[in-house]
Protein backbone atom coordinates (compact mmCIF):
# COMPACT_ATOMS: atom_id res chain seq x y z
CA UNK A 1 0.00 0.00 0.00
CA UNK A 2 1.56 3.19 -0.90
CA UNK A 3 -0.02 6.87 0.39
CA UNK A 4 0.51 9.24 3.22
CA UNK A 5 2.42 7.98 6.57
CA UNK A 6 0.91 8.90 9.70
CA UNK A 7 3.29 8.66 13.15
CA UNK A 8 1.33 8.06 16.21
CA UNK A 9 3.95 9.15 18.60
CA UNK A 10 5.22 8.51 22.11
CA UNK A 11 8.38 9.87 23.49
CA UNK A 12 11.60 9.70 22.78
CA UNK A 13 13.58 10.34 18.92
CA UNK A 14 12.74 7.55 17.23
CA UNK A 15 9.82 9.48 15.98
CA UNK A 16 11.93 12.15 15.38
CA UNK A 17 14.44 10.46 13.37
CA UNK A 18 11.15 9.02 11.01
CA UNK A 19 9.74 12.89 11.34
CA UNK A 20 13.17 13.52 9.29
CA UNK A 21 12.85 10.78 6.75
CA UNK A 22 9.34 12.08 6.19
CA UNK A 23 8.84 15.45 5.79
CA UNK A 24 5.45 14.71 4.62
CA UNK A 25 4.15 12.65 7.30
CA UNK A 26 0.96 13.56 9.31
CA UNK A 27 2.76 13.67 13.31
CA UNK A 28 0.02 12.95 15.58
CA UNK A 29 0.80 13.52 19.89
CA UNK A 30 -1.64 12.29 22.24
CA UNK A 31 -3.33 14.19 25.28
CA UNK A 32 -1.26 13.11 28.67
CA UNK A 33 2.00 11.56 26.51
CA UNK A 34 5.04 13.23 26.48
CA UNK A 35 6.82 13.85 22.82
CA UNK A 36 9.80 15.68 21.59
CA UNK A 37 8.31 16.24 18.20
CA UNK A 38 8.03 19.77 16.77
CA UNK A 39 6.59 21.87 14.00
CA UNK A 40 2.71 20.97 13.06
CA UNK A 41 1.49 17.92 15.51
CA UNK A 42 -2.13 17.04 15.46
CA UNK A 43 -3.31 16.31 18.95
CA UNK A 44 -5.74 13.50 19.55
CA UNK A 45 -7.23 11.71 22.71
CA UNK A 46 -7.16 8.07 23.23
CA UNK A 47 -10.70 8.51 24.62
CA UNK A 48 -11.73 9.79 21.13
CA UNK A 49 -10.02 6.96 18.66
CA UNK A 50 -12.91 7.81 16.31
CA UNK A 51 -12.11 11.10 15.73
CA UNK A 52 -7.89 10.44 15.55
CA UNK A 53 -9.39 8.01 12.79
CA UNK A 54 -11.76 10.23 10.87
CA UNK A 55 -8.72 13.25 11.27
CA UNK A 56 -6.13 10.60 9.63
CA UNK A 57 -8.60 9.69 6.96
CA UNK A 58 -9.81 13.42 5.78
CA UNK A 59 -5.66 13.96 5.61
CA UNK A 60 -5.41 11.06 2.80
CA UNK A 61 -3.25 8.94 5.27
CA UNK A 62 -3.29 5.33 4.63
CA UNK A 63 0.08 4.20 6.70
CA UNK A 64 0.91 4.63 9.91
CA UNK A 65 3.74 3.89 11.97
CA UNK A 66 3.87 3.90 16.17
CA UNK A 67 6.93 5.11 17.04
CA UNK A 68 8.35 6.15 20.71
CA UNK A 69 7.40 5.02 24.49
CA UNK A 70 3.71 5.07 25.68
CA UNK A 71 2.81 4.09 29.19
CA UNK A 72 -0.75 3.19 29.80
CA UNK A 73 -2.77 6.37 29.96
CA UNK A 74 -5.93 6.52 32.38
CA UNK A 75 -8.49 6.61 30.20
CA UNK A 76 -11.82 8.37 31.42
CA UNK A 77 -14.67 6.09 29.93
CA UNK A 78 -17.34 8.88 30.22
CA UNK A 79 -15.00 10.62 27.57
CA UNK A 80 -15.33 7.72 25.25
CA UNK A 81 -16.53 8.44 21.89
CA UNK A 82 -18.85 5.98 19.75
CA UNK A 83 -16.07 3.86 18.40
CA UNK A 84 -13.94 3.43 21.75
CA UNK A 85 -17.52 2.78 23.32
CA UNK A 86 -17.74 -0.18 21.38
CA UNK A 87 -14.41 -1.20 22.06
CA UNK A 88 -14.06 -1.47 25.27
CA UNK A 89 -14.80 -4.67 26.15
CA UNK A 90 -12.04 -5.94 23.92
CA UNK A 91 -9.27 -3.29 25.69
CA UNK A 92 -10.35 -3.99 28.93
CA UNK A 93 -9.67 -8.12 27.92
CA UNK A 94 -6.53 -7.18 26.47
CA UNK A 95 -5.28 -4.83 29.30
CA UNK A 96 -5.82 -7.97 31.31
CA UNK A 97 -3.41 -10.29 29.09
CA UNK A 98 0.21 -7.72 29.07
CA UNK A 99 1.70 -5.70 26.52
CA UNK A 100 1.98 -7.81 23.92
CA UNK A 101 -2.27 -8.95 24.18
CA UNK A 102 -2.84 -4.89 24.06
CA UNK A 103 -0.50 -3.89 20.88
CA UNK A 104 -1.32 -6.44 18.68
CA UNK A 105 -5.32 -5.64 19.68
CA UNK A 106 -4.34 -1.68 18.95
CA UNK A 107 -3.09 -3.10 15.68
CA UNK A 108 -5.61 -4.82 14.79
CA UNK A 109 -8.11 -2.10 15.18
CA UNK A 110 -5.97 0.22 13.37
CA UNK A 111 -5.91 -2.33 10.13
CA UNK A 112 -10.22 -2.83 11.00
CA UNK A 113 -9.73 0.90 9.82
CA UNK A 114 -8.20 0.28 6.74
CA UNK A 115 -4.86 1.68 7.77
CA UNK A 116 -1.71 -0.19 7.18
CA UNK A 117 0.82 -0.61 10.07
CA UNK A 118 4.28 -0.55 9.61
CA UNK A 119 7.33 -0.66 11.77
CA UNK A 120 9.74 2.12 11.93
CA UNK A 121 12.69 0.04 10.79
CA UNK A 122 10.74 -0.74 7.57
CA UNK A 123 10.44 2.85 6.99
CA UNK A 124 14.06 3.85 7.84
CA UNK A 125 16.79 1.41 6.40
CA UNK A 126 19.92 0.92 8.90
CA UNK A 127 17.74 1.31 12.07
CA UNK A 128 18.29 -2.17 13.45
CA UNK A 129 21.55 -3.82 14.49
CA UNK A 130 23.23 -6.06 12.04
CA UNK A 131 25.57 -9.45 12.98
CA UNK A 132 28.43 -9.26 14.20
CA UNK A 133 31.10 -6.85 16.19
CA UNK A 134 29.84 -3.37 15.72
CA UNK A 135 31.69 -1.01 18.80
CA UNK A 136 34.38 -2.14 20.31
CA UNK A 137 36.63 -4.91 21.55
CA UNK A 138 35.28 -8.51 20.33
CA UNK A 139 34.31 -9.99 24.19
CA UNK A 140 35.91 -12.73 25.61
CA UNK A 141 34.32 -16.37 24.93
CA UNK A 142 33.43 -16.40 29.02
CA UNK A 143 31.18 -12.72 27.90
CA UNK A 144 29.78 -14.69 24.79
CA UNK A 145 28.91 -17.73 26.99
CA UNK A 146 27.31 -14.85 29.28
CA UNK A 147 24.63 -13.63 26.58
CA UNK A 148 23.97 -17.03 25.80
CA UNK A 149 22.97 -17.56 29.32
CA UNK A 150 20.86 -14.51 28.75
CA UNK A 151 19.52 -15.12 25.91
CA UNK A 152 18.12 -18.51 27.19
CA UNK A 153 16.80 -16.54 29.53
CA UNK A 154 14.99 -13.92 27.70
CA UNK A 155 13.43 -16.96 25.65
CA UNK A 156 12.45 -18.86 28.86
CA UNK A 157 10.47 -15.62 29.61
CA UNK A 158 8.63 -14.95 26.28
CA UNK A 159 5.88 -16.87 26.83
CA UNK A 160 4.46 -14.90 30.00
CA UNK A 161 5.34 -11.14 28.21
CA UNK A 162 8.45 -10.56 30.68
CA UNK A 163 10.75 -8.22 29.59
CA UNK A 164 13.22 -7.75 26.65
CA UNK A 165 16.42 -7.50 28.48
CA UNK A 166 18.78 -9.03 31.20
CA UNK A 167 22.06 -8.73 32.69
CA UNK A 168 23.90 -12.01 32.98
CA UNK A 169 27.64 -12.02 34.97
CA UNK A 170 29.59 -14.94 35.33
CA UNK A 171 26.69 -17.53 34.15
CA UNK A 172 24.20 -15.75 37.01
CA UNK A 173 21.72 -13.45 35.79
CA UNK A 174 21.78 -10.56 37.96
CA UNK A 175 18.84 -8.48 36.35
CA UNK A 176 15.68 -8.48 34.54
CA UNK A 177 13.58 -6.00 32.69
CA UNK A 178 10.65 -5.47 33.91
CA UNK A 179 7.70 -3.09 33.46
CA UNK A 180 9.99 -1.00 35.37
CA UNK A 181 12.11 -0.35 32.19
CA UNK A 182 15.77 -0.78 31.14
CA UNK A 183 17.23 1.73 33.05
CA UNK A 184 15.67 0.94 36.22
CA UNK A 185 17.18 -2.52 35.94
CA UNK A 186 20.57 -1.70 35.27
CA UNK A 187 20.47 0.80 38.30
CA UNK A 188 19.79 -2.26 40.56
CA UNK A 189 22.50 -4.18 38.79
CA UNK A 190 24.66 -1.17 39.33
CA UNK A 191 23.99 -1.36 42.89
CA UNK A 192 24.61 -5.27 43.06
CA UNK A 193 27.03 -6.41 46.13
CA UNK A 194 30.57 -7.20 44.12
CA UNK A 195 30.13 -10.35 46.05
CA UNK A 196 27.23 -11.83 44.01
CA UNK A 197 28.92 -10.83 40.65
CA UNK A 198 31.62 -13.99 40.78
CA UNK A 199 34.89 -10.99 39.56
CA UNK A 200 32.85 -11.29 36.23
CA UNK A 201 31.93 -7.94 34.13
CA UNK A 202 28.78 -9.20 32.67
CA UNK A 203 26.80 -8.49 29.49
CA UNK A 204 23.44 -6.63 29.48
CA UNK A 205 21.26 -8.72 26.38
CA UNK A 206 18.71 -6.99 24.47
CA UNK A 207 16.04 -8.98 22.12
CA UNK A 208 12.83 -8.92 20.90
CA UNK A 209 10.47 -11.11 22.88
CA UNK A 210 9.46 -14.66 21.17
CA UNK A 211 6.54 -13.83 18.75
CA UNK A 212 6.39 -9.87 19.18
CA UNK A 213 4.78 -8.32 16.47
CA UNK A 214 8.16 -5.94 15.46
CA UNK A 215 6.09 -3.15 13.98
CA UNK A 216 5.38 -1.77 17.16
CA UNK A 217 7.33 -1.85 20.94
CA UNK A 218 10.46 -3.17 18.82
CA UNK A 219 13.30 -3.19 21.53
CA UNK A 220 15.90 -0.31 21.33
CA UNK A 221 18.66 0.95 22.87
CA UNK A 222 20.91 4.24 22.63
CA UNK A 223 22.93 6.64 24.10
CA UNK A 224 21.22 6.64 27.85
CA UNK A 225 21.80 2.79 27.73
CA UNK A 226 24.97 3.04 26.74
CA UNK A 227 25.89 5.13 30.01
CA UNK A 228 23.68 2.96 32.32
CA UNK A 229 25.43 -0.13 31.59
CA UNK A 230 29.02 1.89 32.09
CA UNK A 231 27.83 2.90 34.92
CA UNK A 232 26.61 -0.70 35.99
CA UNK A 233 30.15 -1.78 35.75
CA UNK A 234 29.34 -4.17 32.62
CA UNK A 235 31.67 -5.37 29.88
CA UNK A 236 29.33 -4.75 27.01
CA UNK A 237 25.66 -4.98 24.98
CA UNK A 238 24.37 -8.15 22.77
CA UNK A 239 21.15 -7.31 21.05
CA UNK A 240 19.28 -9.43 18.17
CA UNK A 241 20.55 -8.63 14.82
CA UNK A 242 17.79 -7.65 13.04
CA UNK A 243 15.19 -6.79 15.92
CA UNK A 244 16.52 -4.39 17.99
CA UNK A 245 16.76 -0.62 16.94
CA UNK A 246 19.61 1.42 17.78
CA UNK A 247 18.90 5.05 18.38
CA UNK A 248 20.86 7.85 17.72
CA UNK A 249 23.46 5.25 15.99
CA UNK A 250 26.54 7.32 15.24
CA UNK A 251 26.14 8.81 18.91
CA UNK A 252 25.55 5.68 20.28
CA UNK A 253 28.35 3.93 18.25
CA UNK A 254 30.65 6.76 19.65
CA UNK A 255 29.85 6.28 23.41
CA UNK A 256 30.52 2.75 23.41
CA UNK A 257 33.68 3.05 22.02
CA UNK A 258 34.59 6.23 24.55
CA UNK A 259 33.33 3.82 27.81
CA UNK A 260 35.48 1.18 26.48
CA UNK A 261 32.43 -1.38 25.96
CA UNK A 262 31.53 -3.26 23.02
CA UNK A 263 28.48 -3.68 21.19
CA UNK A 264 27.31 -7.11 19.41
CA UNK A 265 24.67 -8.10 16.95
CA UNK A 266 23.98 -11.84 17.12
CA UNK A 267 21.23 -14.01 15.64
CA UNK A 268 19.80 -15.06 19.33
Amino acid sequence: MTGRLAILAGNGVLPVEIAAAYPDAVKVIFNGVPHQLRGNLRTHAFEKLGGLFEDLISLGVTRVVMAGSMTRPPLDATAFDPLMISLAPRLLSAMHGGDDALLGLIIEIIEEQGFEVLGAHELVPGLTAKEGLLAGRAPTPELMADADRGAAILNALAPVDVGQGCVVAGGLCLGVETIQGTDFMLRMVANTPDSLRRGAPGVFIKAAKRGQDLRVDMPAIGPDTVAQVRKAGLAGIVVEAGHVLILEREKTLQEIENAGLFLMGRVL
